[in-house]
């Protein structure tokens, strides 16, 4: 008794252990994904916030050297040139949601502003004495005149002779910058050299400063939220209380913009990480549990045979009688079992002929799409051909007769294809020419476009395609596809359907239309998923079905989605000669 407890004991604490590798092996993982989506998100913020900084310091750069601003260094300016300059800087300004512009000479004087009135000591503003040495100067902080945050770029106006003769300030507007991804994406915020929180899309975060020689982050006051830091598999995480919108648990990265003087950071919740892992460790206990539940059971059963077989050699001498009425018991089980193993060869042959008539069924639903368009087409020859006939015309009916032949034919070719299907055979794929065969469905559904109106877009290439498949099959699903691509627009304005053909590493031809799209995406190719009247004479919801099955028989992919005008429906197909040299 004791061994079987230090056993089970034993087994529990491996089990134990064994998801607690799995926790930690899938928690590590997760991090690393988490890690590189991250990666990605802090460093399309980062770029954004630089790109969207950049337009205003291109603005200063653009406006330094306008004829309009130029004038105003010169002798004699008119008021008339003043307001010019004014609308002009008034323009900029709103076009581009900038704060202010500034127009100032060389001591300080603000020439032209779009509102003003310009910082006090502007002239000993270290961008703008930047500037004035001839290069680009730039600043950040609380704009003096709003209290708003702002980036001040400063651009230096040459003039003739090559010296800075005024100086265009530009002044962005930080809160509008970050307006458009405030809330959205994991919590990111922008630290510049002096430790501060300057911008960021969580605004309970701004201002905060970094004490010296620490990675924390602490309000403004004497308040010190929770923090602390760990490493887990090179990681860092944080475990902090920052606030209802910034996650307690939270991977930390950061990235130097030393074009703005700014460190851009992000803190990724870890908790989906932790909840992956953790599902993963208490599926593997259960699978363990499990297993040791049942070889438990084994054991004991095992062990309880086993001292039944004690007991009954035991007796043997003494109950020959019953031993000899035992096995006589026993001969009949074995025959009762013998039967039953009979009925149940003959339940499995009963099953496999219920499903060869399944088969047979879903076959002949096939088999009438399949052949149908040709025997309409068929009809519609032969009622031409005998009014041709009617109006002396034997040449016209005789092409009829000839288009009969060959539909006739390829009702035959459809027919052994199909049969070649239900025997699990196949028709050989071969080189086929694409070009021809989008002819062939054309022709086919040529009427049928001309009575709906319907306008084509095709302009076929001058060169024969070749494509590995079976010309047979290829047209029943560009028929199929034209089909109900003209389904699809039976109520719309205008009726458009555009064909292409582009030859790349595989052959993909595309069927376009202007209808109001697909309902479900996800169900197009399921068996009887179909958007038409359902009993309806349109369809049965085989069609793309089938053509899913066909084009994969000979190695294409089909895929059906959304283009916002309508729907197109792709089909890829190998190019022959690739093929054939991988051969």
């Amino acid at each position: 008794m004791i061994t079987r407890a230090v056993l089970i004991a034993g087994f529990v604490a491996l089990t134990f252990a064994s998801s607690a590798a799995v926790w930690r092996y899938g928690y590590d993982q997760a991090l690393d994904q988490v890690a590189r989506r991250a990666e990605a998100d802090l460093a399309l913020a980062s770029d954004r916030l630089t790109a969207q900084l950049k337009r205003y310091r291109e603005l200063a750069v653009l406006l330094a050297d306008h004829p309009h601003l130029a004038a105003l260094t010169e002798g004699g300016v008119t008021q008339e040139e003043r307001a010019r300059a004014r609308r002009l800087l008034v323009g900029a300004a709103d076009k581009t949601s900038a704060l202010d512009l500034f127009y100032v000479s060389t001591g300080g004087t603000v020439l032209a502003a779009a509102h003003g009135p310009a910082p006090p000591d502007l002239g000993k503003a270290a961008y703008f004495r930047r500037a004035l040495d001839g290069a680009l100067g730039n600043a950040h902080g609380v704009y003096d005149q709003t209290g708003r945050r702002a980036f001040v770029y400063a651009a230096p106006a040459f003039g003739p002779g090559g010296a800075v003769r005024a100086v265009m300030v530009a002044v962005a507007d930080v809160e509008w910058v970050e307006w458009e991804w405030r809330g959205g994406w994991p919590t990111v915020y922008f630290v510049d050299e002096g430790g501060e929180v300057f911008i960021s899309n969580r605004s309970e975060l701004l201002f905060w400063q970094r004490p010296e020689g620490s990675r924390r982050l602490v309000p403004p006051g004497e308040a010190r939220p929770d923090f602390r830091r760990s490493e887990v598999s090179g990681h860092e995480i944080w475990r902090l209380d920052w606030g209802p919108y910034v996650p307690p648990a939270a991977l930390h990265l950061a990235r130097d913009l030393p074009v703005i003087g700014m460190v851009s950071e992000t803190l990724v919740d870890v908790a989906p990480a932790r909840r992956l892992a953790l599902w993963q460790a208490m599926v593997t206990g259960a699978v363990l549990l499990s297993f040791g539940a049942l070889l438990f059971l084994a054991t004991e059963r095992r062990r309880t045979l086993a001292r039944a077989n004690a007991v009954l050699e035991a007796r043997v001498a003494t109950r020959t009688a019953a031993l000899s009425a035992s096995n006589e018991q026993l001969r009949r089980e074995v025959s009762e079992r013998e039967e039953a193993e009979a009925a149940l060869k003959q339940a499995q042959a009963e099953l496999v002929q219920a499903g060869k008539l399944s088969a047979l069924g879903r076959m002949s639903a096939g088999i009438s799409h399949e052949l149908n368009q040709p025997l309409m087409a068929i009809q519609q020859f032969a009622g031409n051909g005998a009014r041709f006939l009617e109006r002396d015309r034997p040449e016209q009916a005789a092409e009829n007769l000839s288009r009969i032949a060959g539909l006739a034919d390829r009702m035959a070719r459809i027919i052994r294809n199909l049969r070649a299907f239900a025997r699990n055979e196949a028709e050989p794929v071969a080189r086929v020419d694409m070009v021809q065969v989008i002819e062939s469905a054309l022709e086919m559904t040529e009427a049928r476009r001309r009575a709906e109106g319907i306008a084509l877009d095709w302009t076929p290439p001058v060169h024969p395609v070749h494509v590995l498949g079976g010309e047979v099959r290829l047209g029943q699903v560009l028929v199929n596809l034209i089909t109900n691509a003209a389904d699809a627009m039976a109520r719309s304005d205008p009726k458009i359907l555009t064909l292409r053909l582009t030859e790349g590493a595989r052959v993909a031809v595309s069927v376009a239309d202007t209808g109001p799209g697909i309902e479900q995406p996800e169900k197009l190719f399921e068996p009887f998923y179909t958007t038409k009247e359902v009993g309806g004479a349109e369809g049965m919801g085989l069609g793309l079905s089938i053509s899913y099955g066909l084009v994969q028989s000979f190695g294409g992919a089909i895929r059906g989605e959304n283009t916002g005008a309508g729907a197109i429906f792709t089909l890829e197909l190998d190019r022959y000669e690739v093929r054939e040299a991988a051969e």
